[in-house]
């Protein structure tokens, strides 16, 4: 049952951020009388439309739901309120909410009001589901997807800088669902200033419009390049030095549309992790990190990504010149190397995505 408010919960991602996706299955005896999910920012929760959905009375029923129920009032009504007024007999929860204003009192008031409460069902599963949400909560930051394309020998372009196209139209296709999904996606000016990208998600459903944001710590992006063209009609965020923030041409690209932003010291030298608490300030939950080799290191050193979609081709480039997608780790064994859990592997054509996951809870980002 847990499992099944878990998949549920899915139909809403990119729905609901910066809430997070949720759902409750609502049985009687062991047979499904109610089940929903919370459906989009801003409207009711799942316990909420689940007991709404109820084909019987919820009085003594048992709830299943993938997060503890809420406690306080939002832009809702506490979920907890709803299921002491159901009278249902037990609830079981896949994983707490780290929220200051839940964080276990929703399971303490419902087992003080004679609520059975069980914590911990499938949670590593709940987890995931949650992921995004925990970490905004947890690590005050968005949830941070790398993605990059590479060849069978590591490589993300050739020693010309030519990288057109390295995955195939399928890989592709997917990247743009995901692009549909997330709140911002992040490059570097070296990205820009190589590629000339548009960075937005074209032929799929768009559940959200993200943010284009680009890390340039010397403000090279130039006038003419397609983002800042394009920057009244997708918004667009440029962060560079307090210096050059300051300066004549961060006001021209203000002119156009742009969002400049200055983030930490007057240096170029930006810091990933002051750019990713500005975007959390900015309510976003998911980013994709699309930047070449040495973005990609940057974050990865610094313990910031989350979560990785490596999709790789069947292509060789041999260039012992052209670094891999990340460089700069030298561990001296094998126990040492970064070792990230696989959640899927997929084949799209001739290339192969592998999900991976990444434990970045205790690094105090």
């Amino acid at each position: 049952m847990m499992r099944r408010a878990i998949k549920r919960a899915r139909r809403a991602e990119g729905r609901v951020e910066p809430n997070p996706m949720v759902g409750c299955v609502i049985t009687q005896r062991g047979r499904v009388i109610g089940e929903g999910h919370h459906q989009r920012f801003g409207g009711p929760h799942a316990e909420v439309h689940a007991l709404r959905s109820c084909k019987a009375s919820p009085r003594g029923a048992t709830v299943y739901v993938t997060l503890e129920p809420c406690a306080h009032f939002g832009k809702t009504p506490p979920c907890l309120d709803a299921l002491l007024a159901a009278k249902v007999g037990r609830v079981v929860i896949g994983v707490l909410d780290p929220n200051p204003q839940v964080a276990g009192k929703s399971v303490r008031r419902m087992r003080r009001e004679g609520i059975e409460v069980d914590v911990g069902v499938c949670e590593e599963e709940a987890r995931e589901l949650a992921a995004p949400y925990l970490t905004r909560e947890n690590l005050r930051r968005p949830y941070v997807i790398a993605k990059w394309a590479q060849t069978l020998d590591g490589k993300l372009a050739t020693h010309t800088g030519d990288s057109k196209w390295i995955s195939g139209e399928a890989s592709r296709k997917l990247v743009h669902k995901l692009r549909a999904r997330v709140d911002a996606i992040i490059v570097g000016s070296r990205t820009v200033l190589a590629d000339d990208p548009e960075l937005t998600a074209r032929d799929v459903t768009i559940k959200r419009i993200a943010h284009r944001v680009v890390l340039d710590g010397r403000l090279r992006t130039p006038e003419s390049c397609k983002l800042v063209k394009s920057a009244r009609q997708t918004p667009t965020i440029l962060f560079t030095s307090r210096d050059r923030a300051a300066g004549l041409k961060a006001r021209r690209l203000t002119k156009h549309g742009v969002q400049v932003v200055p983030v930490g010291a007057r240096t170029d030298r930006l810091s990933p992790r002051a750019c990713l608490r500005e975007l959390y300030r900015r309510d976003m939950t998911n980013v994709v990190l699309e930047g070449g080799a040495a973005m990609l290191n940057s974050f990865f050193h610094r313990k910031l990504v989350d979560e990785a979609w490596v999709f790789t081709a069947p292509l060789f480039v041999g260039d012992e010149r052209v670094p891999g997608s990340v460089t700069g780790r030298r561990p001296k064994l094998l126990g040492d190397a970064l070792r990230p859990r696989l959640v899927e592997v997929e084949t799209l054509d001739a290339d192969t995505l592998h999900r991976l996951r990444f434990d970045t809870t205790s690094n105090g980002a």
